[in-house]
């Protein structure tokens, strides 16, 4: 009788583990692919209907895949944001930007690459979406870099947008306050390459002290990126506006999001304390804050994804 009573046991305790395991399953994620260049993550509620809203996340600058993390900075802030919001009834789509396969494949060209290359993909990757008439609203939200590619790509074309931590001014303004800050004697060549990158030409660059800024291959970029202002472009949106910003954001300042506000009043702007740039809660001092951006296991704040989440229940 033992045996029996023994392969019964293992049997009911296997029956509880998989029923443990089906609990723990909060959404339902799936890989898309949307062109060679483009493939992500689908994260979906388990009870997914008609009225199932879809966000988009578009990631920030440099080689940024669909999680949020690049090569030794991972901190999985995309990631655990589009896992939060599938937790909440809200579809997210997160995807690696073109420049991951490119790199993959071995055909990065950083003098071929545009801004508006970014701007084609999300609007290529919003087409796929919308043709499938399966959400009730898609909503684009952009992080950084990608909130400006959000505003154009939104433009006429999406139910809402969020700004998650964008800039309100253009790059090259930025750059010059960055510059003015850290090395204050090179403020003068900056404005003056600046000016002629405006004017859509290039330079030969004779400082190598600023390669990292305007080496000849990187100086396309640039001009395609520079022609662009925040402000103009969220006045351009005819749809519901969320600006976000942290006051732990070391990069993107609150001052940003509130040119955003004034350009486009009608907007709701909500600034979130302790929130970093990568979405995390830090409660200490810029040490805390930097360690953050290696630290994979670290949630992002739930004051951001309840913002989110009412601000999308509301449209």
């Amino acid at each position: 009788m033992k045996k029996p009573i023994l392969l019964l046991l293992i049997l009911l305790s296997t029956i509880c583990f998989s029923q443990e395991n089906k609990d723990l399953i909060s959404f339902n994620k799936k890989e898309i692919t949307i062109n060679p260049l483009l493939q992500g993550a689908l994260y979906s509620p388990l009870k997914e209907n008609k009225k199932t809203n879809l966000v988009i996340l578009i990631a920030g600058s440099g080689p940024t895949d669909r999680d949020g993390n690049q090569k030794g900075m991972t901190n999985n802030s995309l990631k655990y944001l589009a896992e939060d919001l599938a937790k909440n009834d809200i579809a997210t789509f997160s995807y690696d930007k073109r420049i991951i396969a490119q790199m993959a494949a071995g055909t990065m060209d950083e003098k071929t690459l545009l801004f508006d290359d970014f701007i084609k993909d999300s609007k290529d990757i919003l087409t796929f979406f919308k043709n499938q008439k399966k959400y009730n609203k898609i909503i684009i939200a952009g992080h950084s870099e990608g909130a400006l590619i959000g505003m154009i790509t939104a433009n006429g074309n999406a139910d809402a947008y969020i700004s998650l931590a964008g800039a309100g001014r253009t790059i090259d303004a930025i750059i010059v306050e960055q510059i003015e800050k850290k090395a204050p004697f090179l403020k003068e060549e900056v404005q003056k390459n600046l000016e002629t990158l405006k004017t859509g030409k290039t330079f030969e660059l004779k400082n190598q002290m600023l390669a990292s800024l305007f080496r000849e291959s990187v100086q396309p970029y640039m001009i395609s990126w520079i022609k662009y202002n925040p402000q103009n472009e969220i006045k351009k949106l005819q749809i519901p506006v969320l600006i976000l910003n942290g006051t732990k954001d070391l990069q993107v300042t609150v001052s940003e999001a509130e040119l955003l506000k004034k350009a486009k009043p009608e907007a709701k702007l909500a600034i979130i304390e302790d929130m970093n740039h990568i979405f995390k809660e830090i409660k200490g001092d810029n040490s805390e804050n930097m360690k953050s951006y290696t630290d994979p296991n670290l949630p992002v704040t739930v004051k951001l994804v309840t913002t989110i989440t009412l601000f999308i229940k509301s449209l």
